[in-house]
């Protein structure tokens, strides 16, 4: 584990996204509401927030954060037949923030296929990655892909 002790508290944000695709049919059930297991999104959402408070449980080495807010939101594309999730995390910390982002969209776009594996067992979790990052040493990142 990296030693932080030397390192300046800042105020630290980070913004991960990825994306989850299915079939159609899939797709429609979700986007009305009619899955059996229930509201896909709103767990999805929930256990998403849950994990970004859980990262350095899982992630070997990743310093424990005491997060002062954790988001998660969804962008339906019907066009595609895919459901983006975007995480946001923010503390006041000596490192950053941008594995909690991450494990949250991991395992919210993990609950969307469990939850959806009835219908569509072909569904592929993709492009998952960091977005934005601001604070600590290394300053603000972006994603530049991101901002078309």
């Amino acid at each position: 584990m990296v030693d932080v002790t030397q390192k300046a508290e800042t105020e630290r944000m980070a913004v991960a996204s990825g994306r989850i695709r299915m079939s159609e049919e899939c797709f429609a059930l979700l986007e009305a509401g009619n899955m059996k297991k229930g509201d896909v999104l709103g767990v999805a959402q929930v256990a998403g927030i849950m994990a970004t408070k859980e990262t350095a449980r899982l992630i070997p080495l990743c310093h424990s954060l005491g997060l002062t807010g954790s988001t998660l939101t969804f962008t339906l594309l019907p066009e595609s037949c895919e459901v983006e999730a975007r995480c946001t995390a923010t503390c006041h910390g000596k490192t950053g923030v941008e594995m909690e982002t991450m494990t949250g969209v991991s395992v919210a776009l993990l609950t969307v296929y469990d939850m959806c594996k009835a219908v569509d067992k072909r569904m592929v979790i993709g492009d998952i990655h960091l977005v934005e990052k601001k604070g600590g040493k290394s300053g603000h990142f972006y994603f530049e892909e991101d901002l078309a």
